[in-house]
């Protein structure tokens, strides 16, 4: 696990820039740092070292014959067997390590080697002699890749603020990207917060050369439900498939641990991993409801695990949270990101290299409001006429549960989701905003997605939609962002294309139905653990931020920044502040809506202070 920056060389320092932006990332390797530079591009490496701990392993990596240069943050599992494979049709090897796989493979299949690849990554080559530069993201998107042109610089990496100290590098907000967030909760769309700088997409790769660039997409998830088979086939499967992925991501030469919630996932992932530690965090606010660590406990004894846990308390959680910000590059308003930089925090005073189960809820049904389809079906049989009628009736008046039922039963399934957030609507957003941008609409940001399943049942829809923008655009945000800024490398066992093409193939029945979610899923689990576990409802990691919002000190540091320059340069401050009074009043849960715009101001003032100050 490592990050990478580089950019087409066209300065007279280059050397001494790209040491500065190497930097910048020193976090994601604090092992070793490598370079390459020439007349036509820098390249510059920072490593964690995993796989093949002798400097062998250390990279920019080259071909033979020195014609290409590889810089490769990730993990290939798989690299053993396409090692052999292409020693057989003739290539030498310098090294034990697994990214040497990709300089050779790339050399023997051109782009063809991506669906040869299991893992996770993000990846360049340089090839001199064609002038032309390679790059690839992963399946799922776990390992992330930007971009920028500036003019005539093509600059790539693995973090944004790696960007910054190039010259011909920019600085300006992206403020449909704004725009966008405040609805989201992150940031749906290719382009991010700083204009003209791109996140490649998962499943895609991009060629640059002659100043031209082109992407394209070389895999995607299907869902194709096989009826042939019973819940039990389905779960001797899942068990088969899951002990698998487990093997393969703990090949490692440095011990791996993982880590524990009282959710199923992580419990299923540690249950079966054969780890000596797993890890947990908690809060000390409002009893047991904000705090795991008891389950966690519980489920490692169980599993003859020692667990190692830690309560943050609330002072750690906020003064984190710039820190949190500025490794994210981009803001995000999960409150559950600060939960994971502890917990990751934690992992990394022993180890290297921990498991986590992020992906199971995309992959097989876990999301309870996958099961609004399903649920008051008697409802549904009213004509969509009279329900989009009832509906927009019911929005006239103060929102409540029975009212928000009336509202989202009243319009189409891609009208309502959008992903596990909804924060503000575009009405709200264009209210809140000085001068809004023009982003588009939400649902035509969730069109492309929805288009590529038509004719799927709800629920399928509902996950495809949440593979390609929440999962990639939230969760493996964090999951990357924060490990890293631990250096440590987190390995996600659902999120192997061999675990997806076995979990499309499983009938809806079998991922959600009246029982549970991931009901397959969980009957896997059992086998691994007790009901308790297996059966437990979904918490992710839950923070108190509802209750902190009412206390004075947190109260008064949120109304300061909703107060601030920076507030004032793109808010009416006024309907900030009522927002944030409304909630300590009681009269309104807004606590998700105020950390929104908090975490983007957090993040701006990281990022663009001295901007606010100008």
């Amino acid at each position: 696990m490592c990050g990478y920056v580089g950019f087409s060389n066209a300065i007279d320092d280059a050397q001494e820039t790209l040491k500065a932006m190497m930097d910048t990332i020193v976090h994601r390797g604090p092992d070793s740092e490598g370079s390459y530079v020439d007349s036509d591009i820098a390249m510059g490496f920072r490593r964690l070292s995993i796989i093949d701990l002798n400097p062998e392993g250390d990279q920019p990596l080259f071909s033979e014959d020195g014609s290409l240069v590889l810089l490769f943050n990730g993990e290939i599992y798989n690299y053993q067997p396409l090692r052999e494979e292409l020693i057989a049709l003739g290539h030498q090897f310098k090294s034990h390590t697994d990214s040497e796989v990709l300089v050779h493979g790339y050399e023997q299949y051109g782009t063809e080697l991506l669906n040869r690849l299991r893992g996770m990554f993000s990846f360049v080559i340089w090839d001199k002699n064609k002038k032309r530069l390679f790059g690839a993201r992963d399946f799922f998107g776990i390992k992330p890749l930007y971009y920028a042109r500036m003019g005539e610089t093509f600059l790539f990496g693995s973090e944004i603020k790696s960007f910054l100290p190039h010259p011909a590098f920019q600085k300006e907000l992206n403020e449909t990207a704004l725009e966008n967030y405040l609805t989201f909760q992150y940031s749906p769309t290719q382009e991010t917060f700083f204009k003209n700088v791109y996140k490649l997409p998962p499943a895609h790769y991009f060629l640059y050369e002659n100043g031209e660039l082109t992407t394209k997409r070389y895999w995607e998830p299907k869902f194709d439900a096989q009826e042939d088979k019973t819940l039990e086939e389905w779960v001797d499967a899942i068990s088969d498939a899951f002990e698998d992925s487990i093997k393969t991501h703990k090949i490692s030469d440095v011990e791996v641990g993982s880590f524990l919630s009282s959710g199923v996932d992580s419990s299923y992932v540690a249950a079966s991993a054969d780890v000596d530690k797993t890890y947990t965090v908690g809060f000390d606010a409002d009893g047991q409801r904000y705090n795991e660590i008891s389950y966690a406990k519980e489920l490692s004894e169980y599993i003859h695990v020692k667990n190692i846990s830690k309560v943050i308390s609330p002072e750690e959680y906020w003064d984190s949270l710039s820190k949190i910000q500025y490794h994210m590059d981009e803001p995000l308003a999960d409150p559950a990101a600060v939960a994971l930089y502890f917990v990751c925090n934690l992992a990394s005073q022993d180890l290297k290299v921990v498991l986590s189960g992020e992906g199971a809820d995309e992959i097989f049904g876990g999301y309870n409001v996958y099961k609004e389809p399903i649920e008051y079906t008697g409802y549904n049989k009213i004509p969509f006429f009279l329900r989009r009628l009832i509906g927009k009736v019911a929005g006239l008046f103060p929102a409540h549960r029975g009212l928000n039922f009336l509202v989202r039963r009243g319009k189409t399934l891609e009208e309502r989701f959008i992903g596990n957030a909804y924060m503000f609507t575009p009405k709200e957003r264009k209210a809140l905003l000085k001068s809004p941008a023009g982003a588009p609409d939400p649902s035509q940001i969730c069109k492309p997605y929805y288009d590529k399943v038509r004719g799927k049942d709800p629920v399928t829809r509902m996950q495809y939609l949440d593979l390609h923008l929440w999962m990639a655009g939230d969760i493996l945000l964090k999951a990357d962002k924060m490990s890293m800024a631990n250096s440590l490398e987190l390995r996600v066992p659902f999120l192997d294309k061999e675990i997806m093409a076995l979990a499309g193939k499983i009938p809806t029945r079998f991922r959600v139905n009246e029982e549970n979610t991931k009901y397959a899923m969980r009957q896997a689990a059992l086998r691994k653990m007790p009901p308790k576990s297996a059966d437990k409802k979904k918490l992710g990691f839950p923070v108190p931020i509802r209750v902190w919002l009412k206390e004075d000190a947190y109260y008064n540091r949120v109304k300061a920044a909703f107060t601030s320059p920076a507030a004032e340069r793109y808010f009416h401050t006024d309907k900030l502040v009522k927002l944030l009074d409304a909630h300590r009043e009681g009269k309104k849960d807004n606590s998700r809506k105020i950390w929104t715009v908090f975490m983007f101001l957090t993040w701006y003032e990281d990022f663009f202070a001295d901007q606010t100050a100008a």
